[in-house]
């Protein structure tokens, strides 16, 4: 009898712009994946440690209500893509193959200006990168997707992006699988980023022992430096989400200083919290001028103030 394929949920694939951090406004093409191990419902919310105050409107939006994740809200409480890892949203989901999402991968990267489709543009001549999110896209099942995917490209040099990014909470281990195929240049052929979004307690109500694991993304910096051997690339970021108060960035340094005894010396981007343009504005102005007084790099959320954070965007 023959094997049948594996199937993965995930909620959006399209085209777009990178918002945050090194590469904001890079011309990106996106695979966002379903599921999560952390939650991050203390965003947005007054009393970030304090769950008996936290206002959550993602619990009580009636999922059966839209058949089309793009129909649902922005929430401004809570985590802003809830929807990504709430098993109360898998009906939205889509289910495919790996090479089933490959295809459909390539099929978006067809405009009217690109007809042939592939990551490098016949107009501009640049070539498009390639980001997968989340959720969170290295849990295991992830991981095991994104190895099946590669195999796909492999071999389309002009349909292939110019850098892979993996937008993580910097938590779940790297498989062995997963290690050799990044690893192995000729299999790859696109040099990796790992974007690690470490989530603080006093922001993002996230325990430490569960959310803040630097000898895993230690891992990362090892894996990325093997990869891209043959590249001076970066190998990544950290970028923390904050608000402007002084507990917020006590935590911080506590906690970037554990990634540094690891010898992750990646950059460190600094975006104000909220989910929306009113929630950036808000508050924004102050945490970049404590950001760059502090000596960090800062960076706003670009598709917020060009699409308003729009599902799809």
């Amino acid at each position: 009898m023959e094997k049948k394929e594996k199937k993965y949920f995930y909620s959006e694939i399209f085209n777009s712009i990178q918002g945050e951090g090194l590469y904001t406004g890079v011309h990106t093409f996106w695979l966002r994946f379903f599921l999560c191990n952390l939650q991050c419902d203390g965003f947005g919310q007054d009393h970030p440690t304090k769950p008996d105050t936290w206002e959550l409107p993602y619990q009580d939006f009636d999922a059966k209500s839209v058949n089309r994740v793009e129909d649902l809200p922005v929430w401004e409480k809570g985590c802003d893509s809830s929807y990504t890892w709430s098993k109360k949203f898998r009906h939205l989901m889509g289910h495919k193959t790996a090479k089933e999402i490959y295809q459909q991968i390539f099929e978006t990267t067809k405009t009217e200006s690109n007809p042939e489709g592939g990551f490098v543009h016949p107009v501009s001549g640049q070539r498009a990168h390639l980001c997968y999110t989340g959720g969170e896209p290295l849990m295991k099942h992830a991981q095991q997707a994104v190895v099946e995917i590669n195999e796909e490209m492999r071999g389309h040099s002009n349909k292939r992006p110019a850098r892979i990014t993996f937008e993580t909470n910097g938590t779940q281990e790297l498989t062995d699988d997963f290690k050799n195929n990044v690893m192995n240049n000729g299999t790859w052929q696109s040099p990796v980023f790992f974007s690690v979004s470490p989530k603080l307690w006093s922001v993002a109500g996230e325990k430490r022992e569960k959310a803040i694991q630097p000898k895993i993304v230690a891992d990362y910096n090892l894996v990325g430096l093997n990869a891209n051997k043959n590249s001076d690339s970066y190998i990544g970021q950290l970028k923390f989400v904050m608000g402007p108060h002084k507990e917020q960035w006590e935590e911080m340094e506590e906690v970037l200083a554990m990634f540094r005894a690891e010898k992750i010396d990646w950059p460190v981007y600094i975006m104000p919290v909220g989910a929306t343009v009113e929630e950036q504005e808000r508050g924004a102005g102050e945490v970049a001028e404590i950001a760059f007084k502090r000596g960090y790099n800062v960076s706003g959320r670009l598709h917020c103030y060009l699409f308003g954070n729009a599902i799809g965007t």
